[in-house]
């Protein structure tokens, strides 16, 4: 899958070795079948009044996006009420945006099926019709069904700054800060865009956890009448699946985590991880074109070195070593975007900047107007009420020799992100780390790539490791990119007979 997207600070491993043999580990007690999607006692969520428990979805035709066209005639659309604050259920309440499309078999229909598609801050409602043509054997059976998370689109999504802000802080604002000045420049963006959170979405951001979306989706499941949940999550997904299978093991039906966050990680984990993961790649990548690993990075460095001092103009736009840094992140996502690698840095190494741009554009969510879509907004909003963690500058600029070890490319910029992340956040985040811990759930599927740059492999391990024994079932799969489903014919009938026939695969099973 090629649509799941990923923050910077959203995932990792901590290893710069290759990625651990899944048998060294204790295998959890095998099971043989998941449980049946309809199946089970689920309780409903504790004291959540009946005005919400006893929604009734009203499903119509879908609106078009901004800037998009409207899915086909058959999605139908609708929202769910939902408490803004779970500490008073009773209180105001925020929509929850969903899209769906029934199943095609409906005498034999298994109940509905969520997906999310990372993020933070992706949208399902968006994202769903555009990728539905890689689910087509679960929409036989299954209603699909995405969500826009509270914060993000259509379910009181977070805005913080305007394009035109956004365009003045992609012309001044270095994110490899060299100098005093710049660091400066760099921590004032970054407390202007929380300041912007703050005036323009200041009620929800406090109620962005993972945790409140989480208990969002149990009361989309009882709305939607299904006794468990299904659950699809791709990328941060897997957070959001994991945190739900913690807060509900019993209300789990079938659940599939597929390029999967490290529960283990800190905000600085996190950060190592990538570092490790998108220099694991970028290896990857240059060894397939022929190239010496140490010599092609050695090539990026000079040219992101030569952008730092002078950017390349492109139309009324510069691009800047920030830019074109993003440019080379985007296409490691995939194996299929490589080519378009190539091709950029030899025309930027000519003077043509447009390509890395154009990546980094694409990266960005710009648009040819200028326009920008909100996403980022949402995943800054998520992952800084996720965490209290709040790094300075002083404990980013420590971390610069590590982190420029484990990657000349990508590490100096992944240590400042540390401090420039969550920086003067308005409100604080939550004070404990995710728990994924699901003590009795059905078993559920955790797939790790072996070459993901964004989630390394390492993560899946140990989100196996932390559902714990006879719940976390661990599926490796030898390859690139950011996710498996879809780009490995193995793991796509892996997941597909366990979502349509329960068939569990064995702890460890490998894909290649």
């Amino acid at each position: 899958m090629a649509v799941a997207l990923l923050g910077v600070l959203a995932a990792g491993c901590t290893s710069p070795g290759g990625a651990p043999d899944p048998t060294t580990q204790p295998p959890p007690a095998k099971s043989s079948a998941a449980a049946p999607p309809g199946s089970g006692d689920a309780k409903v969520s504790a004291g959540l009044p009946a005005s919400l428990t006893g929604q009734r979805p009203a499903w119509k035709r879908c609106a078009a996006p901004e800037g998009g066209e409207a899915p086909g005639s058959a999605w139908r659309c609708a929202e769910v009420r939902v408490p803004l604050d779970y500490a008073a259920p009773d209180g105001e309440t925020i929509p929850v945006a969903l899209i769906r499309k029934e199943a095609t078999d409906r005498r034999g229909r298994a109940g509905s099926l969520l997906f999310n598609f990372g993020g933070p801050g992706a949208s399902g409602v968006e994202i769903l019709p555009r990728a539905a043509s890689e689910y087509g054997a679960l929409g036989r059976r299954y209603d699909l069904v995405g969500f826009d998370p509270r914060g993000v689109g259509r379910s009181a999504g977070v805005v913080c700054r305007d394009d035109a802000e956004q365009d003045a802080a992609e012309r001044t604002v270095d994110h490899t800060p060299d100098t005093p000045a710049e660091e400066k420049r760099f921590l004032d963006d970054a407390t202007a865009f929380g300041a912007g959170c703050a005036r323009r979405s200041g009620k929800v951001i406090p109620h962005t956890t993972t945790a409140d979306t989480a208990r969002d989706l149990d009361l989309v499941r009882q709305v939607l009448g299904d006794a468990r949940l299904n659950y699809f999550g791709m990328s941060y997904g897997t957070q959001l699946g994991a945190a739900y299978a913690h807060l509900f093991p019993k209300n789990v039906g079938r659940l599939v985590l597929d390029a999967v966050v490290d529960p283990t990680a800190d905000s600085v984990g996190h950060a190592r991880n990538q570092t490790i993961g998108f220099q694991r790649a970028l290896d990857n990548y240059l060894r397939s074109t022929g190239q010496d690993p140490k010599a092609g990075t050695r090539r990026i460095t000079r040219l992101l070195e030569r952008l730092d001092g002078a950017p390349l103009p492109v139309g009324d736009r510069k691009l800047t070593e920030s830019l074109a840094l993003t440019g080379v992140v985007m296409p490691l996502y995939s194996q299929e975007s490589w080519p378009l690698l190539t091709s950029a840095l030899a025309a930027a190494e000519r003077g043509d900047g447009k390509e890395l741009l154009r990546l980094a554009d694409w990266y960005d969510d710009r648009d040819e107007s200028g326009h920008y879509s909100t996403q980022s907004h949402s995943q800054r909003a998520i992952s800084c009420a996720d965490s209290a963690e709040r790094p300075t500058l002083d404990q980013a600029r420590a971390l610069l020799p590590e982190f420029r070890r484990l990657s000349p490319v990508f590490g100096e910029f992944l240590a400042w992100d540390t401090a420039g992340w969550c920086a003067n956040w308005p409100v604080k985040g939550a004070e404990t780390r995710q728990d994924a811990s699901a003590p009795g759930a059905a078993p559920v599927l955790v797939v790790g790539t072996t070459g993901d740059p964004a989630t390394p492999y390492e993560g899946a391990a140990r989100m196996a490791k932390a559902l714990g024994a006879g719940v976390g079932v661990l599926v490796s799969n030898e390859g690139e990119g950011h996710g498996a489903y879809g780009s490995s014919a193995c793991v796509t009938r892996t997941v597909d007979a366990y979502f349509l026939d329960g068939k569990v695969p064995a702890y460890g099973t490998r894909c290649s």
